[in-house]
């Protein structure tokens, strides 16, 4: 029977759905097909579990995912009684249960519910599931010591009903508070308690929220503004000067519709940053001129302006009482939520607890989540010179939340910040520098122009060379200011290695320097001539490695055997066991030409220089990837149909071949990711997601991990 898992409480308010969100991460880290199930729910939509579907890309029939509506279990209980409500959920549960290797479990929600002990419900149920539970605490505005009686008295009650508690969790509890109460608490009970703090942007309505409940008009505005976290109130009635000295960071106006004078001043104060507001929200039905809307959208593109019939008074009633909420509509608050949760809970551990069973299967999903922990265990610097594109401020923002890394962006400061107030972004620590007024311009100018005096370059030509974004990021990362650099969003791939092949160079540049690279076995370093790439092709159950498909058009033997020793390297960096296929329209003895012949002769110069790697080649695609036709035509090879990595003899070859299986068997892409630079730079494709750049970034900051065993290496 599938494990399960069952997230309980003991009242309302607890902010439960964090704990839900981080647990179901958890699981799909390490587990293929996860099942969710809610004994009882509420007429109407269910939120959370429309996040999941949307965020975990669950196949779940949402039929199966409710045991029934709380009106119908009250009647059943109080017609037949508790064992038959709780039979009848244990059937629907076990319906789910057959389908999969994990259910995460929802339990009640303790709101305008008819059972005289949920508490008692939710334990029995959990018991008669076979699931584990880990119970949750609110500890909104509550004292430390209130924090800690409820949180041992919620597990003396669970366990005392028979429950396996593996954890605790005490959530929203004042931030100051927060260390006493861990400490305090990891003496007074037998498993691990988590303390999560309580953090403003979950439970600020986002604007279209406040519109939605308010059933506002929206005149301006674009769905980036209107996601915006609504993080205050100001309600206009001063006069301009004294009301632009009430504004704060993320507050929403609230200002009768003829005050033309709000509505252009805090708009202004927004695009020039000082401070960027949620939006606008205009009472008594006023509608500015059509000349003061259009005056507005020229200030602040985007920024919502909303427009309701009541009155201040009546507004703030309903405002104070809004308190926003996970669902799938706010992403950016499930990586606040999800980032929150990985701060402060021991995932490794809690993992362990579960005893969730581990899937032979890599998924996409498995494969992005092992780059975000991986980039998190040990931060790194990542800096990303196109800090005004949109999409990079998305993937800022995600990173941030996540704790994923350190970032530094480049670009004019102001604009920046104007562009991240126009999309709602809170770029937190990151740092913003712009390299054409930065300090740091003339000593790069320095630099640069010793590295490259044999091509003629001066201190007065580098000064200008160096203000490129680009190169001061590559600067950045060769002075150790940066561990890495991602672009190549709005650049073209010349563009972002250019610089990296003149100011980082290669591990063969650099042996070249030094007369030898040492690994860290002692075996001279072979795979370092050239600068090559890989995308991690995440198919349904596994993750293969392509390469070279985005920066070598037609590499010769050498250089081919290169980009196999590079590409191993590689795969394994990131948990791929490489078994290396080199590809050929030929397989084994069966053809000759001289393409076939470069790849034989690839083979080989790999053999020789890395015995320890198992290879195979000249190889067909369809021998490489599937058992049976591996059967027949190499039956003897420990490589054929179990090829992980896969190098293919051409640009041409390589790029239209990702390309297909990317959009023909809906593979996720991940790269390209370069290899053989001394240190990490990375390039995106100008059609880049977000999702895309948070993974390149994760990639990237892997890649700086180590980069003392490579410094090491190369000055050996």
């Amino acid at each position: 029977m599938a494990r399960s898992v069952y997230i309980t409480s003991i009242d309302r308010g607890d902010g439960r759905q964090v704990v839900e969100l981080g647990v179901m991460e958890l699981l799909t880290r390490q587990v293929d097909r996860v099942g969710v199930f809610r004994p009882l729910v509420h007429d109407g939509p269910d939120r959370l579990f429309e996040l999941l579907r949307a965020r975990y890309r669950l196949a779940q029939d949402p039929a199966t995912v409710y045991g029934m509506d709380y009106h119908e279990a009250s009647a059943l209980q109080a017609e037949q009684g508790a064992d038959e409500l709780v039979s009848t959920l244990v059937d629907r549960f076990h319906l789910v249960a057959r389908d999969y290797d994990v259910v995460l479990v929802l339990g009640t929600d303790y709101a305008d519910t008819q059972f005289p002990d949920e508490l008692a419900l939710n334990a029995r149920l959990a018991n008669e599931f076979g699931a584990s539970v880990i119970p949750v605490v609110g500890g909104r505005k509550q004292t430390a010591e209130s924090v800690l009686a409820e949180t041992r008295n919620a597990y003396r009650a669970y366990a005392a009903l028979g429950c396996e508690v593996i954890a605790m969790v005490a959530n929203r509890v004042v931030p100051e508070d927060r260390q006493e109460i861990a400490e305090r608490l990891a003496t007074r009970l037998p498993v691990p308690c988590y303390v999560l703090p309580d953090e403003p942007a979950l439970s600020a309505p986002t604007v279209a929220q406040v519109t939605h409940a308010l059933g506002a008009r929206v005149l301006l505005g674009d769905d980036s503004g209107l996601a915006r976290d609504v993080l205050g109130f100001v309600f206009g009635g001063a006069m301009l000067p004294n009301f632009l000295n009430a504004l704060t960071p993320g507050c929403l106006v609230v200002t009768p519709g003829d005050r033309a004078d709000l509505v252009v001043g805090s708009l202004a104060a927004h695009s020039a940053g000082t401070p960027p507001i949620a939006g606008v929200l205009l009472t008594l039905d006023e509608i500015p001129s059509d000349a003061i809307l259009t005056l507005a959208a020229r200030l602040a593109p985007g920024t919502p302006v909303v427009s309701v019939p009541g009155n201040s008074f009546l507004t703030a009633e309903q405002l104070f009482s809004l308190e926003g909420k996970l669902n799938a509509a706010t992403p950016r608050k499930a990586e606040t939520a999800l980032g929150l949760f990985e701060r402060h809970v021991d995932s490794a551990d809690l993992l362990r607890r579960v005893s969730a069973p581990s899937s032979d299967r890599v998924t996409p999903m498995m494969f992005e989540h092992k780059l975000l922990d991986r980039a998190r265990a040990d931060k790194r610097r990542v800096v990303l010179p196109e800090g005004t594109e949109e999409r990079v401020l998305h993937a800022a923002e995600v990173l941030l939340r996540r704790g994923v890394c350190d970032l530094t962006l480049l670009g004019p400061v102001d604009q920046i910040r104007k562009k991240a107030a126009d999309l709602g972004i809170d770029l937190g620590d990151a740092q913003l520098i712009d390299p054409a007024v930065s300090e740091l311009r003339d000593s790069f100018a320095e630099k640069y122009a010793a590295l490259r005096a044999h091509k003629g370059v001066t201190v007065e030509l580098a000064y200008d060379v160096v203000s490129d974004v680009n190169y001061f990021g590559t600067l950045m990362v060769q002075e150790g200011l940066a561990d890495g650099m991602v672009s190549g969003s709005v650049h073209s791939t010349a563009a972002t290695i250019r610089p990296a092949f003149e100011i980082i160079k290669t591990r063969g540049a650099a042996r070249s320097a030094s007369g030898r690279v040492v690994a860290g076995d002692g075996r001279a370093k072979p795979d370092a001539d050239i600068v090559s790439s890989v995308f991690f092709m995440c198919l349904a159950d596994k993750v293969l490695v392509y390469g070279d498909c985005a920066v070598n058009p037609d590499p010769d033997a050498g250089q081919l055997a290169d980009i196999a020793v590079q590409s191993a390297a590689t795969a394994a960096q990131f948990g791929v066991e490489p078994r290396i296929a080199m590809l050929s329209y030929s397989t084994g003895t069966s053809g000759s030409g001289a393409d076939v012949d470069k790849v034989r002769e690839a083979t080989d110069l790999v053999r020789a220089r890395r015995p320890d790697l198992r290879i195979e080649g000249p190889i067909q695609y369809d021998a490489a990837v599937e058992p049976t036709v591996a059967a027949t035509k190499l039956p003897d090879s420990e490589v054929a149909g179990q090829a992980s990595v896969l190098i293919f003899p051409d640009l041409n070859t390589g790029n239209n071949t990702y390309k297909a299986v990317q959009r023909s068997a809906g593979a996720i892409a991940v790269g390209p990711v370069l290899q053989g630079l001394r240190k990490p730079v990375n390039d995106l494709s100008r059609g880049a997601l977000v999702q895309d750049i948070v993974n390149t970034v994760a990639i990237t900051a892997i890649q700086a991990q180590s980069p003392a065993l490579e410094e090491k290496a190369i000055t050996q």
